[in-house]
């Protein structure tokens, strides 16, 4: 079985990367002040923030660069060589990779990620849709971790 098998749902990774640019670009030019998307529910707020989850780890830009580049090589590498690993582990890496790709695109381009969902029913951090992907990669990559499902995909 070689490398190409191995990298089958790279799409899934670029559609994420897309959809996060995608949206990045028309809430700046939509809404570039924000405002609410659904009262009550959905307000879009556009941040820039120079850390990770919650601005942990602000003023960081390099390392987190570097760490997010080699997160995303190592998830890539690994997929590549695991062709047979269950499917649901490897649509949520793919996920995964999608979304550090479109976090990654923000901090070499502008030093910071652009974020801009925020909850308008329950305090929380404000948030893009490469954080999303990332989120509901890790649950797809727990649950295909947890299913009994064999390497070979059946």
């Amino acid at each position: 079985m070689g490398l190409k098998q191995g990298f089958r749902g790279w799409w899934i990774a670029l559609l994420a990367a897309l959809a996060d640019r995608l949206t990045k670009r028309l809430v700046a030019r939509l809404y570039p002040r924000g405002g609410a998307l659904i009262p009550g529910l959905l307000n879009l707020r556009p941040v820039e923030n120079r850390g990770v989850a919650f601005s942990m780890f602000s003023g960081q830009g390099l390392g987190l660069t570097l760490f997010t580049a080699a997160l995303i090589a190592g998830i890539v590498g690994w997929l590549a060589t695991h062709p047979r690993a269950p499917k649901l582990l490897r649509t949520g890496l793919w996920l995964i990779a999608g979304g550090g790709l479109g976090n990654l695109y923000d901090r070499l381009t502008a030093g910071g990620v652009s974020d801009f969902i925020e909850l308008a029913f329950v305090r929380f951090a404000v948030f893009n849709v490469a954080d999303v992907c990332i989120c509901v990669g890790a649950g797809l990559v727990l649950l295909g971790s947890l299913r009994k499902e064999t390497m070979d995909g059946r």
